[in-house]
């Protein structure tokens, strides 16, 4: 499977997280993709903390506006009825607990729920952008990611080696090979993807792993 047809299916797979009547905010790069995949059947208001409420799919050429963008500076569409609104005005939504499920990137999450998404030590970047203010605000914390590096390193460890974004805020992980539930400093093992073993899933994690019962 190739990288995009990879990152399609986590995002598939993350649709599936968000509940009829949901705020939902998408973090940068791979959660964005879940706009595309959200049920008709559903009633979902996404968020963007640049201050957007009601995002809808990717635009095709002829609907893009170079004005209208999402936190990473994509182009984005809007659905009937949305809002636009300041900074502070968005972050109020965010802070204030109004915002029932972040979606989120990760280069790593620990056992107990810790996150690291937002800068390698030595490398440039922007900013933290709005992670942390999220994983602490919004009620439920869901990370797509990759389930090792490029180098076939486990990204699900005991313990973070990055700088954290925030801590014991992740409520379960989405990759490429698995979904795992994080539950008060243990990580449950619900879901492996075709293709990939109990087994592998076990070796390519980092950290201890409960088998969910109905795995086994």
């Amino acid at each position: 499977m190739n990288k995009v047809n990879t990152r399609e299916k986590i995002a598939r797979r993350a649709e599936q997280e968000i509940k009829d009547g949901y705020y939902v905010n998408l973090g940068i790069g791979m959660p964005t993709l879940v706009a595309n995949y959200i049920s008709n059947n559903k009633d979902i208001v996404l968020q963007s903390e640049n201050g957007l409420l009601g995002i809808g799919a990717y635009p095709t050429n002829e609907e893009v506006d170079a004005d209208l963008i999402n936190a990473g500076k994509e182009t984005v569409t809007m659905i009937n009825g949305a809002a636009l609104f300041d900074n502070a005005e968005s972050f109020a939504m965010i802070r204030g607990g109004h915002i029932d499920l972040a979606i989120l990137g990760g280069m790593e999450v620990s056992e107990s729920g810790d996150l690291a998404n937002w800068m390698i030590p030595g490398k440039m970047i922007k900013g933290m952008g709005g992670a942390m203010d999220l994983v602490n605000g919004a009620k439920e914390v869901i990370i797509m990611m990759d389930h090792v590096t490029r180098d076939g390193n486990p990204k699900i460890l005991k313990k973070c080696t990055l700088p954290l974004t925030g801590k014991n805020v992740v409520n379960k992980i989405i990759t490429d090979r698995a979904v795992i539930e994080v539950t008060e400093n243990e990580l449950t093992l619900l879901e492996v993807f075709e293709g990939y073993t109990l087994d592998n899933i076990i070796k390519s994690t980092g950290a201890e792993l409960k088998i969910s019962s109905a795995l086994i």
